[in-house]
């Protein structure tokens, strides 16, 4: 499928859109991009309209200079949906994708007509987790992005899928190739000092979605479900690692549109 370009807060953001519907905005995860989806987005584009951007930094987009915090990433997306001119979507954000849907819905809810968070949490890194954040950084720094996808990857995935899906495995790896290495340093960055957004779930107005795998090595399913709301739905996909929308995407695709139908 085509990309399309926006130039969105001094960014070029590349993205797709498809379908048509009940706007969906799908956020990749952390050295993804928009072709994280591409399993997932046949299975969608028949019901909802698609719109699947590559994030600053990732993908096709370009890699301006400066803070990645979570926030610079939801001006980034509340500018491009600003752009768009479909008044509000449903956003739903893949674990780095995540932490910036949770970071919009604070600053603009106006703009959402509900979200939700993928394999991701609204908790913030413990010190550990920042250490292995600065640990990434001068892994991309020293010895180069390669390195630091060919480590990050096979976490990703539930170890039994590594062996039965060893070209999704590839694809991912292909995919983080693509990622502009400063544009990752940055993220890391921005991912080690985010904030605590557990209110945002709770005091949430909006319908909200929250997804785990069981078999997810990054994110357990406990600190995806670390908060929840009056209008919370949560689900579990049994099996899945950090990666249900390769390795389950049927399972995946039917829980967003059980969701987005409740919109």
């Amino acid at each position: 499928m085509e990309k399309l370009v926006k130039e969105v807060n001094g960014v070029r953001l590349s993205y797709r859109d498809t379908g048509e519907g009940t706007p969906v905005v799908l956020l990749h995860g952390f050295c993804g991009s928009s072709a994280y989806w591409d399993e997932l987005v046949p299975l969608l584009e028949g019901r909802c309209r698609l719109i699947v951007p590559d994030l600053r930094g990732h993908g096709d987009s370009s890699a301006p200079e400066g803070t990645y915090a979570m926030e610079t990433f939801a001006e980034d997306i509340a500018g491009f949906l600003k752009s768009l001119d479909i008044g509000r979507a449903v956003v739903l954000g893949h674990s780095l994708g995540g932490y910036i849907t949770l970071a919009l819905a604070e600053r603009n809810p106006d703009l959402l007509l509900g979200f939700g968070l993928v394999h991701s949490t609204p908790l913030p890194d413990d010190e550990k987790g920042k250490e292995g954040r600065l640990k990434a950084m001068d892994t991309i720094r020293e010895q180069g992005l390669p390195a630091f996808i060919e480590g990050l990857v096979p976490k990703l995935f539930a170890p039994a899928h590594l062996e039965t899906m060893p070209q999704a495995v590839a694809k991912a790896k292909q995919i983080g190739l693509e990622t502009n290495p400063d544009g990752a340093v940055r993220t890391l960055e921005g991912m080690r000092t985010r904030p605590d957004r557990r209110k945002v779930i709770e005091e949430a107005k909006l319908p909200v979605l929250l997804i785990a795998g069981t078999g997810d090595g990054v994110i357990a399913p406990e600190k995806t479900f670390a908060a929840e709301g009056a209008q919370t739905t949560k689900k579990q996909i049994d099996g899945a690692g950090h990666m249900s929308l390769v390795e389950a995407p049927g399972e995946l695709a039917q829980a967003i549109l059980d969701f987005t139908s409740l919109i």
